[in-house]
Order: structure tokens, then C-alpha cells, then sequence
């Protein structure tokens, strides 16, 4: 990804709120890597949704720089985001009867408009991220009638389809009991090293963050802590952060 990446550098985020800025946390900095598998961890109401949100152009910095490539994200337009930043929320998408193969197909939305018809080049891209997440046989199921887990590729899978360098997922094993929060990981380390992405969850469970990412960031007192966990081991640093 190199230029390309999502950098920032002395970033604050927070609010304006009442006419008052209301700082989450301060003095960030940091890069999402192509091919890794970042998680972002830190105790509740630590800011990392408002990191999410700040990353993914939803929410302004407050200060600082937050660059895609080497332009401010801010002066992106939302369709230019949606085809370099690819979103999985912890919102429930409305999706009546809606079949996996329909929701999936919103992924190309930033190249077919929310009207648009899909065109062959469409379509592949549709049913190469329903086979990329082992979902391709479920492809004309309704939505509604998955469970969670299944329910979470099929998320996954519209970003594959969406076909961004970067993903950013909001507690994507929230609801999932521990043989799926296992299979979704590895689904995202696969996504993250053959399709060269750069991906970035935030997670709650520190012993499958420091078995399964590549590095960890840790909000914590207003800051960012980075911890590199490239050999996959238990380093002192990744001890001394999951006995806190």
C-alpha cells in the first residue's frame, strides 16, 4: 500500500458538543499496513468507535492529519471513500427479504449508484466474495434466516465485493459464541494477506487479538499504544497488557 495508506499523525478525535470540544483522545499516531491484521482494543467508552468513525470519514478530527495516501481524508468525496475504505458495523442493515446474493451486491454501490443495474463485472465480483468467504451455496437464502456467524461473512463478504484496500470493522465477533469469532478472524487474516488489504477491527477478547493480529493498538489514558505481534507469540509487552 506504501503512499497509498491510511496514516495519521498527532490526530485527536472527539466532539463538539453544546459549543465545547470534547476530546476522546489526543495525539495519535499511527498506519494501517497492507497485508496486516490490526486489532484495536481498550476498555469501554475508550474511544475506539470514535477512532472507527474518525478513520472511515464519518466523524471529523479534531486535530491533526489524517491522510489517505497523501490527500487529507476530508477532502474525499463519500463515493471516492467507499471505493478505497470498505465498512462492517455492528448496526443491524435493514434487509426485509433480502437474499445473501442481494446484500452482498450492495457492496458495488460506489460503482453502480444505489439505482444502478450490476454489469458482468459486477456480478464477478458479487460471486467471488460469496466463494472468498465460504458463502457461495447460501447465495439465495434470505438474509434474516442466517445465523450470526453466517450473518458476519455475509458482511464481510459485501466489502470483499466492495473491493477496497482498507476494511474497518466495528466488534465484528460481538454476538458470535468462540468457534465463530475463530473462523471469522481467520477469514480477515486471509482477506488481509492474499488480498493485499490493510484491516483494522476493534475486539474485546485481548487472547485472540494477541494469537491472530499482526499488531495491536491500544486506546488507553487518551493515547494510542502500538504493539507489534508479527511472530504471532506472546511477547513480555503482549503478557503485561492482557494481566491490566
Amino acid at each position: 500500500m506504501g503512499e497509498q495508506g491510511l496514516h495519521f499523525h498527532n490526530l485527536s478525535i472527539g466532539y463538539h458538543a453544546k459549543g465545547c470540544i470534547r476530546y476522546v483522545a489526543r495525539g495519535l499516531e499511527g498506519s494501517l499496513k497492507e497485508g496486516k491484521l490490526t486489532c484495536l482494543v481498550g476498555r469501554n467508552g475508550s474511544g475506539k468507535s470514535t477512532l472507527l468513525r474518525t478513520l472511515e470519514g464519518i466523524q471529523a478530527p479534531l486535530e491533526g492529519e489524517l491522510l489517505l495516501g497523501e490527500r487529507p481524508l476530508v477532502q474525499f468525496s463519500r463515493t471516492e471513500l467507499a471505493r478505497r475504505i470498505g465498512v462492517v458495523l455492528t448496526e443491524q442493515i435493514s434487509t426485509a427479504s433480502l437474499t445473501v446474493y442481494d446484500v452482498v451486491s450492495m457492496g458495488r454501490m460506489p460503482y453502480t449508484g444505489f439505482w444502478g443495474r450490476l454489469k458482468d463485472t459486477d456480478r464477478k465480483a458479487v460471486s467471488a466474495a460469496l466463494e472468498k468467504v465460504g458463502m457461495a451455496e447460501q447465495a439465495y437464502r434470505r438474509f434474516y434466516e442466517l445465523s450470526d456467524g453466517e450473518r458476519q461473512k455475509v458482511l464481510i463478504a459485501r466489502v470483499v465485493a466492495q473491493q477496497t484496500d482498507i476494511m474497518l470493522l466495528d466488534e465484528p465477533l460481538a454476538y458470535l459464541d468462540y468457534s465463530g469469532k475463530i473462523a471469522v478472524l481467520k477469514l480477515l487474516c486471509s482477506l488481509a494477506q492474499e488480498n493485499h488489504v490493510a484491516v483494522l477491527l476493534s475486539i474485546h477478547d485481548l487472547e485472540l487479538a494477541a494469537r491472530m493480529a499482526d499488531c495491536i493498538w491500544k486506546l488507553e489514558d487518551g493515547g494510542l499504544r502500538l504493539i507489534e505481534n508479527a511472530d504471532h507469540s506472546m511477547s513480555e509487552e503482549l503478557k503485561i497488557l492482557m494481566s491490566e
